[in-house]
């Protein structure tokens, strides 16, 4: 009985003994392949920096197509361009990926810039005092809003359009769904462009010394005033701050 039990003894050791060789040992045995893998795309037709709309896009596709007399705005609804001709009275309708005419529709006077909602198209027509809302399917007439004197340009904050007023120093706010006026704002002197960071409304305003208006998009309240170069028009929003181009000082602000 003794003797088994050294002998079951001795033999537990012996394979825990193995066992230890085994496992330090293995690495030497058992050297795992190298397996090198290849990060990003590595093989595609299409633009792998899935620039601004992070859509897979054709790229080097340079072309060109014939709009109206003096096309002066752009907006993309998710799959066509839409584009203002203010000389024509008309905003023209393109398929994205071939440029191919859907439609023109006629719209009010001088129409200046164009916005999308997610569902329509609202047109800032300048020499009529008013915004017009198409039918992003097919270009029909949904209503006819007024505005300030000399609207200018428009931003859609996810439930509201937002267009300023040159003439009247205002920002308008009318309600995405009907049209309905929400408000009228003071803004500064000429206000032009105009975008949404989210949370608020911010106005260039051309000709009061180069500013910049901040509104708050529940309410329009006013939430200061800041100085930028000469004669801001155009603004965009990187997701933390706000850039305006300054065409008498030729400069950009980043606020």
């Amino acid at each position: 009985m003794n003797k088994q039990l050294v002998n079951i003894s001795t033999l537990l050791s012996a394979t825990k003994f193995a066992t230890a060789v085994v496992f330090l040992c293995g690495p030497l045995v058992f050297e795992p392949q190298s397996v090198h893998a290849q990060s990003g795309v590595v093989n595609s037709t299409k633009n792998a920096q899935q620039v601004a709309l992070l859509h897979w896009y054709q790229a080097g596709l340079a072309a060109q197509f014939a709009v109206g007399n003096r096309p002066t705005a752009l907006a993309f609804d998710g799959a066509n361009i839409w584009v203002t001709e203010f000389g024509s009275n008309e905003v023209l309708k393109l398929r994205a990926s071939d440029g191919a005419r859907l439609g023109t529709f006629p719209v009010g006077s001088a129409p200046n810039s164009v916005a999308f909602d997610g569902t329509d198209i609202w047109v800032v027509n300048l020499g009529s005092n008013n915004v017009m809302k198409l039918r992003g399917s097919d270009g029909a007439h949904l209503g006819t809003f007024p505005v300030g004197t000399r609207p200018v340009v428009a931003a859609f904050d996810g439930a509201s359009v937002w267009i300023t007023n040159e003439s009247s120093h205002t920002v308008t706010k009318l309600r995405a769904s009907d049209g309905a006026t929400l408000g009228t704002f003071p803004a500064g002197v000429s206000p032009n462009g105009v975008v949404f960071d989210g949370a608020h409304i911010w106005v260039a305003n051309n000709l009061n010394a180069g500013t910049v208006t901040k509104l708050r998009a529940s309410d329009g309240a006013n939430l200061g005033t800041f100085s930028v170069g000469g004669f801001p028009f155009g603004m965009a929003f990187d997701g933390a701050h706000i850039w305006a181009v300054n065409g008498l000082s030729n400069t950009v602000s980043k606020l």
